[in-house]
């Protein structure tokens, strides 16, 4: 079972302008993150969850950018869970079960098979004033096919 983010003990906050370097710094905040909290890259979830984290950020940067300008990304974890949310201020709210066969772009999609392959789960949050959302994405932590201990 996968913890809830809100109710992990290890938590960091990053905002960023939304322009096209945020992705770069989402991505390698993500890797100090995880290396600072002991996942390490044989951990079968660290390289899926540095390329959902760019996506993610990279698809609030690309649609999100005119009315929202910053982007946030909140990393939790604990013992078993890495969970993460990128925040912005538009108020669309993608469909992220559908996005598997909608073209333009395989972006959510991919975030989605990636999510679901390593058994986590995604959800997708509205600001309280319907401004705004967070794209949550939460996975478990796994060495050689077994929950770890840290």
């Amino acid at each position: 079972m996968i913890t809830p983010p809100d109710t992990l003990p290890y938590r960091h906050v990053l905002t960023l302008p939304t322009r096209g370097p945020a992705v770069r710094v989402a991505r390698e905040t993500a890797e100090q993150v995880l290396a600072e909290w002991g996942v390490g890259s044989q951990d079968p979830c660290r390289d899926p969850a540095l390329l959902i984290v760019s996506e993610l950020v990279a698809n609030s940067v690309r649609h999100a950018a005119v009315l929202s300008p910053q982007v946030t990304v909140v990393f939790a974890g604990g013992p078993d869970t890495f969970a993460f949310g990128v925040h912005d201020r538009h108020p669309y709210r993608p469909a992220l079960f559908a996005s598997a066969g909608i073209a333009p772009g395989r972006g959510l999609a991919t975030v989605m098979e990636l999510t679901h392959g390593l058994g986590g789960s995604a959800v997708v949050r509205g600001d309280a004033d319907e401004g705004g959302k967070s794209i949550w994405i939460t996975l478990p932590l796994r060495r050689n096919g077994r929950s770890h201990d840290r």
